[in-house]
């Protein structure tokens, strides 16, 4: 019975009497259609979408990953470039300076808070680091060996209150003392009041009283203090070393302290 209305409503159509109705069902259907085909043209933007954001999700992660493979190298390259210049200038002071035998070593410690400023180095006894040898930086002193183990130093700076130096002042050849103060920095002191002293002479080792060897680097003058009250005037020496960012020195091996007390007290 269905095929037979099935195929009467075919005849039916093609013979156009079902035009009108056609006509009145098609304006639904076609509505219908509209709907279904834009949630399907929906659906199908959205996993275009969904497909195009997971790639640039992606995409973004090798990016990153990229970025920070590239900052650590431009951090390992720039430590090499820093190592490189201070490494220059340790090769600069070995090369500029005759007589002198030297063993380069690591800073592992900086202690400037506790009642002595000093640093801890690589090096020992086992490298032929003995107490009282002086230690350099291409800028100039640094301190002396005041403890030896067998694979480690302690090294007084020369901004302890306790180190006294020696000096003279390159220029005028004026002689003094350069001790540490409170405030890291340095004084020279016993300069005579007839002296010539002006800011930016460079103040080196004298040499005298056996400790250091001489016309090494201690700093700069950057201000005399005078008093007609007292005997002798003073200038505050800035060190052109950075003493916080300490990472090589240079132990002076071939030199061996002289001690003079012997004869002061006989």
């Amino acid at each position: 019975m269905c095929l037979f209305i099935c195929v009467g409503l075919i005849l039916a159509s093609r013979a156009g009497l079902l035009s009108p109705v056609e006509g009145v069902l098609s304006v639904p259907l076609n509505a219908i259609s509209g709907v279904f085909n834009r949630v399907a043209l929906s659906l199908t933007n959205t996993v275009t979408d969904l497909s195009e954001l997971q790639s640039l999700r992606e995409r973004n992660a090798n990016l990153e990953e990229a970025l920070a493979q590239f900052q650590a190298e431009i951090v390992e390259l720039r430590e090499i470039a820093s190592d490189y210049d201070r490494l220059t200038d340790l090769l600069d002071y070995t090369t500029g300076v005759r007589n002198q035998q030297t063993i380069a070593a690591d800073v592992v410690g900086i202690d400037q808070l506790s009642s002595l400023r000093t640093i801890a180095i690589n090096r020992g006894a086992r490298d032929g680091i003995a107490v009282g040898m002086p230690v350099v930086t291409g800028q100039g002193l640094v301190g002396r060996v005041m403890d030896v183990t067998a694979n480690a130093s302690r090294v007084l700076l020369i901004t302890d209150q306790s180190s006294a130096v020696s000096a003279r002042l390159q220029n005028t050849r004026v002689e003094g003392s350069v001790i540490g103060q409170i405030a890291i920095g340095l004084r020279m002191t016993y300069i005579p009041l007839s002296a010539a002293v002006q800011e930016g002479d460079l103040a080196v080792t004298s040499g005298l009283g056996g400790n250091f060897p001489a016309d090494i680097v201690i700093g700069q003058v950057i201000s005399v203090r005078e008093q007609q009250s007292e005997l002798y005037k003073e200038a505050e020496i800035r060190s052109l070393i950075n003493f916080d960012t300490l990472e090589f020195v240079l132990v002076v091996t071939s030199f061996q302290p002289v001690d003079v007390s012997t004869f002061e007290d006989s």
